[in-house]
């Protein structure tokens, strides 16, 4: 079977897992972080940093995520861009930088943020501490993100699991979702401005540019005009590193209230004691409260049923 590797980092690996969550197969190889299968291409990551994509697309999955090792020896490359190159300078700009977060939480809304930092600002906002949301425990992001909203122009959508899985079960993918949401996001934040305009506006690519325009495809208003991709694009200019402290913020302002609501503190990612709290769940106000507490396609639905007894 036809196959590439790739070496990324375990930052990246974990990116990985939460894009791959609908596809995650139930078990996974020995060494392994996560086995997933898309659309013919298995995608296994392994604790070491390497990824290996096998059978149909292999290679143009593998893209996505950067070069595969016999390229990277000669020409290692950390971040990827679709669509138009990036400007030079672009990390010195006037830059609106958007990002979501929650895409691969079972529990808690999908939150999307568009915010703008003028080239002015930039030194106020690194030394606020401002860097990808990753990297920063929850109590640094709200320490941060509570600056942040005092001066700095955002625009933030929030997904309900209602309305994800309502969109979802409409034939809706999560990246045609993701994409409506950033776009929306990046159109408001426009208006917000106005008549000021961003030198570039930086998206933290979750899907090549083509593809990302062609879940755009019906919507009346699209943002085009000096719009670039990229990976790791919160590295690239903070005002996507700031977008993503703020989804994070709200992301998780919303599991605190989803938490009282039922009872006793969700558990954030889709791993094991997920399952437990999902199953606690369904035993104590039955199968419905998933589709207010949970994106109810991911593979823990089907674990926490055959906990609960279903």
């Amino acid at each position: 079977m036809a196959n590439t590797v790739i070496q990324v980092s375990q930052a990246e690996i974990e990116k990985m897992k939460a894009y791959y969550q609908p596809f995650l197969k139930a078990s996974h190889p020995p060494g392994s972080v996560f086995s997933a299968k898309k659309q013919g291409c298995t995608i296994t990551a392994y604790r070491s940093g390497k990824v290996m994509f096998q059978g149909i697309g292999n290679e143009s999955e593998a893209k996505q995520w950067g070069e595969s090792l016999k390229k990277a020896k000669t020409a290692p490359t950390k971040k990827k861009s679709s669509g138009n190159p990036l400007p030079p300078n672009i990390s010195s700009l006037s830059v609106i930088g958007s990002d979501e977060v929650g895409k691969g939480d079972y529990f808690g809304p999908m939150t999307v943020v568009a915010a703008y930092v003028k080239k002015e600002q930039l030194p106020l906002v690194k030394e606020l501490g401002v860097q990808d949301s990753k990297n920063l425990s929850d109590t640094e992001i709200v320490k941060i993100a509570k600056d942040l909203i005092t001066f700095l122009p955002y625009s933030l959508l929030t997904l309900s699991n209602e309305k994800y899985n309502q969109l979802q079960a409409s034939g809706m993918t999560q990246g045609k979702i993701t994409a409506r949401l950033h776009n929306q996001a990046l159109n408001y934040l426009l208006k917000k401005i106005e008549p000021e305009k961003p030198d570039a506006i930086l998206v933290d690519q979750f899907a090549e540019a083509p593809v990302y325009y062609r879940h755009l495809q019906g919507v009346k208003e699209i943002c085009r005009e000096n719009v670039y991709f990229s990976t790791k694009a919160e590295s690239i200019h903070l005002s996507v590193a700031a977008a993503s402290i703020l989804a994070r913020y709200a992301f998780l302002k919303a599991m605190d209230q989803l938490s009282q609501r039922a009872g006793f503190k969700l558990t954030k990612g889709a791993g094991p004691k997920v399952d437990q709290d999902a199953a606690r769940l369904i035993r104590t106000y039955g199968l419905q409260a998933l589709n207010e507490f949970t994106k109810s396609h991911f593979a823990n639905t089907r674990k926490a049923k055959k906990i609960a007894g279903l």
